[in-house]
């Protein structure tokens, strides 16, 4: 019987870092999934596109930082663009989709994609760009002498936390949040007593629109800014909600963790089963291993309704 080994090179601080690595990708992938999750929950629409909102909004940061000389005051713009552009698309094509089965869903936001791509190429080129780290973090915390950490990501996980608490805030104990819980739940009955539910749906539209057009801006000064940066984390951001559950922040903030923690590890830590090599050879499969895992565990998902 073949023998399964594991590799420990790792000393703790390695382990430390890459935990800390682990935990910003989770909160940025939270943000991402936030979104999705709230457009998919309540307002029962398939958004293909979602990642391409992502990129936006990180082309947006690069080209509105170089025009501001200034990254905060980018931020700001590009957010108030990117909440515009949501309730643009709400009202102009997303609205007729509430009345259309899934299947036309995927085919009209796949090509919302394409259109955003193509823009993305007339407007920004295809280059690769860079987003300079904002003087105020642009540091390093030194670990030992031959190991430091960014002063940035540390303050990107912080956003991402305080955007975190602020949605739970909002969805869970506001009369907002109340709302958009009930328009989820029961959209005839919501309308009857009284909400617009069609002002409510444009809001939180535009609200995930934003949010992935915000982690695209945040993660920017940390990686490049390239064409096609948002399908990646699409699919990833779609796994997210499969597993916390559709509607649910809670189980967005879980999954997104374990997904941060099963990719940033599965590329460092070595597995190995006789001669073959599970991790980190085969790292790309883990994140499909624990969906699959958690489905046949909980079908609607960890924190999802039945």
């Amino acid at each position: 019987m073949p023998m399964m080994t594991v590799s420990h090179d790792m000393d703790f601080v390695t382990f430390a870092i890459q935990l800390l690595n682990a935990v910003q990708y989770g909160f940025l992938l939270f943000l991402v999934a936030s979104g999705l999750t709230l457009i998919f929950g309540i307002m029962g629409v398939i958004n293909l596109s979602h990642g391409s909102f992502y990129m936006i909004g990180a082309y947006l940061a690069w080209s509105l930082t170089d025009l501001s000389g200034n990254f905060w005051i980018a931020v700001i713009c590009a957010f108030a663009i990117s909440v515009i552009l949501g309730l643009f698309l709400e009202k102009y094509l997303f609205s007729y989709l509430y009345r259309v089965d899934h299947l036309r869903q995927v085919l009209m936001t796949y090509g919302l994609i394409l259109v955003i791509d193509s823009l993305r190429s007339l407007i920004w080129g295809d280059d690769v760009h860079g987003v300079e780290i904002p003087s105020i973090f642009n540091g390093t915390i030194q670990i030992t002498e031959t190991l430091s950490y960014p002063i940035y990501r540390i303050a990107l996980s912080a956003i991402c936390l305080l955007i975190a608490l602020g949605l739970y805030i909002l969805i869970g104990k506001t009369k907002l949040g109340m709302t958009i819980r009930a328009g989820s739940f029961d959209r005839e009955m919501t309308q009857a007593l009284g909400i617009n539910i069609t002002i409510l749906y444009r809001l939180v539209f535009s609200f995930g629109i934003a949010l992935a057009a915000f982690a695209g801006m945040i993660a920017a000064p940390v990686s490049s800014v390239f064409p096609g940066m948002g399908d990646q984390i699409l699919i990833v951001s779609f796994i997210v909600v499969v597993i916390g559950g559709i509607g649910s922040l809670k189980g967005a903030m879980l999954a997104a963790m374990l997904i941060g923690l099963v990719d940033t590890f599965g590329k460092v830590v070595e597995v190995r089963v006789g001669t073959l090599s599970l991790l980190p050879e085969l790292s790309g499969v883990s994140l499909y291993l624990l969906m699959a895992i958690v489905l046949i565990w909980r079908p609607q998902g960890i924190f999802g309704g039945k």
